[in-house]
């Protein structure tokens, strides 16, 4: 029997799986941060720790494994790999490889070779690949550098919005009951005077779920949702042109939470109307399997093994995504 380890590092959490040549699962990992952008140590320990609980659980160690493939959230230039790159090799694979996580969620939600996949969970990012096999990661880095979204600065798009209707400068939105009752405050000004007199600077990424609680309802929650989709449509058609791919026709792939578990109607079309202005052969797919799936493959096309149809149809089963909004998925 040959067995394959894939892992899926994020910001909030790792997951490793292990699986024979079927796709079949016989191990499953699961632990918190696998970003070193975080933390050096965090991640390694957390990736340490799933991968032990799926090799455990699998009965398997480290020899066993025919190829591991890690995707990890924060490996985006040289830079990242001069640190990832060691810390993956002392885990004693004896075949393994390092990607960013964009490529192992592309890899899951389509069975093409080329491709585009944009992400939006903790934070966001978009990485493709042409038919010729150029590579193009654009965004990633944070607002500074240029990207707007994800459920850090959603969540503080929140908070600011509340602060700002409470002032006058916006109109009243439903997002301040939503906010007081999550934050544990009674009215705005006693929140606001924590947040300013206490020295907290930050709020939690959950607040971002508050936009799709309220959008049925609010105008500010709509327009912030509309936002984030103009965003990421705005990034996936850079990498559609800078690819040369207006003309081809391919997959575009939705990853991360707030497009795979979150009512996602007041984000997608928008992605969706200007990357169809870009290439109009490109098909939005929501992600239907989690990325860790697109590790396991990737791992087995490095070892040589041809991927069969039998394998996507057990890792479908196992690693389905709960919550997938199944109607986007269908346009």
């Amino acid at each position: 029997m040959t067995y394959y380890l894939g892992v899926d590092g994020g910001g909030s959490k790792t997951i490793a799986v292990v699986t024979d040549e079927a796709g079949c699962i016989v191990g499953m990992g699961k632990s918190g941060c696998g970003n070193h952008q975080l933390g050096v140590e965090l991640a390694d320990r957390s990736i340490r720790e799933a991968v032990q609980e799926a090799l455990e659980q699998a009965k398997l160690n480290a020899e066993a494994i025919e190829y591991a493939l890690f995707g990890l959230a924060g490996a985006d230039r040289e830079a990242d790999y001069l640190i990832l790159r060691p810390m993956v090799a002392a885990m004693g694979f004896a075949r393994h490889d390092v990607v960013c996580d964009t490529v192992i969620g592309l890899r899951a939600g389509t069975r093409q070779s080329s491709g585009v996949v944009v992400i939006c969970g903790s934070g966001t990012n978009s990485y493709g690949i042409n038919a010729r096999g150029d590579e193009l990661q654009c965004g990633g880095f944070g607002y500074l550098f240029g990207d707007f979204g994800g459920g850090g600065e959603l969540a503080v798009e929140v908070f600011r919005t509340v602060i700002r209707a409470w002032e006058g400068r916006e109109q009243p939105t439903a997002l301040t009951a939503l906010t007081l009752e999550a934050l544990g405050y009674e009215e705005v000004e006693a929140m606001f005077s924590a947040y300013l007199d206490g020295g907290k600077r930050s709020v939690p990424n959950t607040l971002a779920k508050l936009l799709f609680d309220a959008a049925d309802r609010d105008e500010a929650a709509r327009r912030i949702l509309q936002r984030q989709g103009v965003e990421l449509g705005l990034t996936a058609s850079t990498v559609i042109r800078r690819l040369g791919m207006e003309h081809d026709v391919f997959d575009l792939v939705m990853v991360g939470s707030l497009l795979t578990r979150a009512d996602s109607r007041y984000i997608v079309p928008f992605i969706e109307r200007l990357v169809k202005e870009t290439a109009p052969g490109c098909s939005l797919k929501v992600l239907e399997m989690e990325p860790a799936a697109g590790a396991i493959l990737l791992a087995m096309e490095r070892s040589g093994q041809q991927v069969e149809a039998v394998v996507y149809d057990n890792l479908k089963a196992d690693l389905a995504i709960e919550g997938r909004q199944a109607q986007w998925a269908q346009n």
